[in-house]
């Protein structure tokens, strides 16, 4: 169609912090990293969203049973186990964004950043897939964005879940893919 704008993807690394990174199976890092190695070598624009809470959490309410049950010190700019983990930590331009709940687009200008970039196109890889993954699918398809859902470069606690949510949820929102099928060049 002349006039319309090729669409332009992008990749969402979520929630990559040590201290989420404790609770998956180490076999999950390198995927994550093939993902991130993967999209730099196509010119991928790549957003690092991140956890990161207020000290003394006074925006995280006490009737959030996520955020409300955490330690005040836990996912401040001052705790060390919410850091991006080193594999994965941002180079260059690429953009980290810090949101204050579970979806990526929570408590930050997200949306924003990424009309302003022409991405319609969001592949996500993260930790948890119950949680920021599974919202940010949800809101992303909201909000119009062509989704795709790297399998093998998201991990939850809950393998079972994990399992759940990517063979019978996301697959009715966008593609879902292993990191090695969305990698590979057509």
């Amino acid at each position: 169609m002349k006039g319309a704008t090729v669409p332009r993807e992008a990749l969402l690394l979520m929630d990559l912090q040590l201290s989420n990174l404790s609770h998956v199976s180490p076999d999950y890092l390198p995927n994550a990293v093939r993902a991130l190695e993967a999209a730099r070598a196509a010119g991928v624009p790549v957003f690092h969203v991140i956890l990161q809470l207020r000290a003394g959490h006074v925006d995280a309410h006490p009737r959030n049973r996520i955020f409300g049950a955490l330690p005040p010190n836990r996912f401040t700019p001052d705790d060390p186990g919410a850091a991006i983990h080193p594999d994965v930590a941002p180079q260059g331009g690429e953009i980290v964004v810090h949101k204050n709940r579970v979806s990526a687009f929570a408590g930050n200008n997200l949306h924003q950043i990424l009309a302003a970039q022409d991405i319609d196109h969001l592949v996500l890889a993260g930790i948890a897939t119950g949680g920021i993954v599974l919202s940010t699918v949800t809101q992303a398809a909201d909000l119009d964005y062509r989704l795709t859902v790297l399998s093998d470069a998201c991990a939850d606690p809950s393998p079972e879940l994990h399992d759940m949510l990517v063979t019978k949820v996301f697959s009715r929102r966008g593609d879902v893919l292993t990191t090695g099928e969305w990698a590979k060049p057509v």
